[in-house]
């Protein structure tokens, strides 16, 4: 067996603990307290979450969108593919190094969501942009 590697570790803002990023062979997994919140082997949840919901929008052209967290990029890369092209999807990301743990490590995992034009990303509590809405 492989054992798990951590290679990031970030502060969550507003708590005390710490989340990391961990990794056994081509396998991924973020994790906060010792439990495990997402995994790259097991993202169909994530998937279904845009797939679904995304589904139910009948009118697709000029939309705009709002994701609560990056995670993997895997509910963002649903999202991408069931929206048009002129789209736009803000992601909001409370913890910074999951963007950059993305970017660095995980991105082509979910075919590299970030990098499309129609993808805004906000570091900050989902909660402070629904508010100002």
């Amino acid at each position: 067996m492989i054992p798990w590697r951590k290679i990031g570790r970030a502060k969550v803002p507003g708590h005390e603990g710490y989340m990391t990023l961990q990794k056994r062979g081509s396998e991924f997994s973020i994790r906060t307290a010792g439990t495990e919140l997402m995994n790259s082997r097991l993202h169909g949840s994530e998937d279904a979450l845009a797939e679904l919901t995304f589904r139910q929008i009948k009118q697709k052209t000029g939309m705009r969108a709002l994701i609560g967290g990056l995670g993997m990029g895997y509910t963002l890369a649903a999202a991408l593919e069931q929206s048009g092209p002129d789209t736009q999807i803000t992601v909001s990301e409370l913890v910074p190094a999951v963007v950059e743990w993305n970017r660095e490590y995980l991105g082509h995992l979910a075919g590299m969501p970030l990098d499309d034009p129609r993808v805004n990303v906000k570091k900050k509590d989902v909660a402070k942009i629904i508010m100002k809405k």
